[in-house]
């Protein structure tokens, strides 16, 4: 699944070799999303650790990202984890058709999905699980 978000920087950690293959990078947007602002945690991994080294803390940016989800049995017991692993960094004149104050949208537009949510700074590319007329939850 390929989302976009688009905030500024927080938090640029250094690179981690996990194993002998497998090397990764985090990183930290903020994004404003209503009242208070959300620190979201991204990684980059493999050959795509260095698309964060143009960039320092405090810089608007627009990333491309995919949802990734694994799951490993340790001791008897199922255990998740999931990811936000980015493949593409764009400074914040890049971003231009994104929302004021940063935010969501969808990767690739969809044409004859209707749009369940109201707010125009959350997008993404996955579709709704239900409508809201069966969901009676109050938040």
């Amino acid at each position: 699944m390929a989302y976009e978000a688009t905030g500024r920087l927080h938090e640029i950690f250094d690179e981690q070799q996990v194993s002998e293959k497998f090397r990764k990078r985090e990183f930290v947007l903020e994004v404003v999303d209503g009242q208070y602002p959300e620190h979201i945690k991204f990684q980059l991994v493999q050959d795509k650790t260095a698309l964060i080294d143009p960039y320092k803390i405090g810089d608007e940016v627009k990333i491309s990202f995919n949802l990734r989800g694994r799951g490993f049995n340790k001791n008897g017991q199922m255990l998740y984890f999931t990811n936000l692993e980015a493949w593409r960094i764009e400074s914040g004149a890049g971003a231009a058709a994104a929302p004021q104050g940063g935010g969501y949208q969808q990767a690739a537009p969809r044409a004859a999905a209707p749009a369940q949510n109201s707010n125009p700074n959350l997008r993404a590319s996955a579709a709704p699980i239900a409508s809201d007329d069966d969901n009676d939850l109050p938040f």
